[in-house]
């Protein structure tokens, strides 16, 4: 028997759908995002290969004593996101919300990897 699927699930097949319309030449800046922390990572979809990516969990962002739970925690994996996205020859992306709504946290992760030099 299928399970029926949940909003956030509907949602991120519906912004997916988007994206794969609207992006098939560049890559996907994929947001994920928990209680405690926030992920991001730049997927080229067509080779199936993750190019760039940055997390709350990191060694360096723990060490310095920082949560993940807040926005000012999302901006800067926006911008070490961006670094190393930049470094890796990507400059244009599509933003992936992934069903989450486009406030707090994922809006300053966004703004975060614009000031950081990704464009989208």
């Amino acid at each position: 028997m299928a399970t029926k699927p949940t909003p956030i699930d509907l949602r991120r097949a519906r912004v997916r759908k988007a994206l794969r319309a609207a992006g098939r030449l560049r890559p996907r800046l994929s947001v994920h995002r928990s209680d405690k922390n926030i992920y991001a990572q730049v997927i080229d979809d067509a080779r199936g290969v993750t190019l760039a990516s940055a997390s709350t969990l990191e060694k360096d962002f723990r060490a310095a004593g920082k949560k993940g739970t807040d926005k000012a925690a999302a901006t800067q994996i926006g911008k070490l996101v961006a670094e190393r996205a930049l470094k890796a020859g990507v400059k244009d992306v599509v933003f992936d919300r992934g069903g989450y709504l486009y406030h707090g946290r994922i809006k300053a992760l966004a703004d975060g990897a614009r000031e950081g030099g990704l464009n989208f």
